[in-house]
């Protein structure tokens, strides 16, 4: 009888060390091939595949486009590139980035749900953002045993810490605890194939190719009035249970939390483009003053002073926006390959 032979990981800031003690504890022989996906910027020219491969007893190497997913090898996707699998074969999506990330942790865990949620495990572990929630949770129902490490755990615990909100998870464990179980899982016997939903099959295929229509996106969600932060396009609102995320018809996609944090983003660019117009005009309203000054007209250069006066205090207005919108934004998330 087969076995959960496919166990998917995600996982962002703090992940390599997680991933380095995750395969220095599994065995040479273990029987399930293991994808995994950390963000990663693409200027970063990595050798994590080198420190894994030293650190365990597993091969791995960056996924290449085609290859057949093999037990006992260790999968990574490379910079730019979604890793998507088909219950045979693996790809590299040239989707759009989805909640900021390319490669992105949902897109993987979608794939997996669609072909074979049931010889499978998804693993989420340390990081910043809510990457990796929405999957998880499609893989775990479409039949998908589903591992969380717990938060306290974690390096870094918002990724998890999302996840677990949404409920419905099957394992919280330590990374130390990982290992083991993961041992134990995989060596359970497949579940029967169950159904998979038409919006997860439209999902992956945006992840993979690129492609999508209005038409489509209009049976996935309902259009909202928010424009999407990377391309000002329309934005449609997908709910999943009590939960809300966005994707645009050229599929960028956003949990909502993230939605807000990019527009918080995108008010801030606006500021500073108007700070600095009221600043570039104050500075030629100064030279006009000065001119009028040395040309002996009083009048015009009152009437620049005046307008000098004005723009120092409408920059001083913006400024002070510029301030409150500091107060309030977060802190922006680690990478993990620094």
């Amino acid at each position: 009888m087969a076995n959960r032979d496919i166990v998917a990981i995600g996982t962002s800031a703090g992940g390599l060390d997680a991933l380095r003690f995750l395969v220095s504890e599994l065995p040479k022989e273990f029987p399930a091939a293991l994808l995994v996906v950390m963000h990663l910027s693409p200027r970063f020219t990595s050798r994590i595949d080198s420190i894994l491969t030293q650190l365990g007893r597993m091969p791995a190497h960056f996924a290449e486009n085609g290859e057949p997913a093999r037990h006992g090898r260790i999968y990574l996707a490379p910079p730019d590139r979604h890793l998507i699998y088909d219950g045979r074969l693996l790809s590299l999506g040239i989707g759009s980035r989805e909640n900021h990330s390319r490669p992105s942790i949902d897109p993987l865990f979608r794939s997996v749900a669609q072909c074979c949620a049931h010889r499978s495990i998804g693993v989420l572990m340390t990081g910043t953002m809510t990457d990796g929630s929405a999957g998880i949770h499609a893989l775990g129902d479409c039949g998908g045993k589903t591992v969380v490490q717990d938060p306290e755990d974690a390096a870094f615990a918002e990724m998890p810490a999302t996840a677990l909100r949404r409920g419905n998870v099957d394992h919280v464990a330590t990374l130390a605890a990982i290992p083991a179980l993961l041992n134990e899982l995989v060596r359970e016997p497949a579940a029967v194939p169950g159904d998979v939903p038409e919006n997860l099959q439209h999902e992956v295929e945006m992840a993979k190719t690129g492609k999508s229509t209005i038409g489509l996106m209009d049976r996935i969600g309902r259009r909202s009035v928010i424009t999407c932060p990377e391309c000002d396009g329309v934005m449609w609102e997908i709910e999943e249970g009590d939960t809300l995320r966005y994707r645009c018809h050229v599929g960028h996609a956003f949990s909502a939390d993230l939605v807000n944090i990019a527009l918080e983003d995108s008010v801030s660019r606006a500021l500073a483009v108007a700070l600095r117009s009221f600043e570039e005009r104050a500075e030629i309203a100064r030279d006009l003053e000065g001119q009028a000054e040395r040309t002996s007209r009083p009048a015009s250069a009152k009437m620049w002073r005046d307008r000098i006066t004005e723009l120092d205090a409408e920059a001083e207005v913006v400024r002070d926006a510029i301030k409150r919108i500091n107060r309030l934004a977060r802190p922006a998330p680690s990478s993990a390959g620094e």
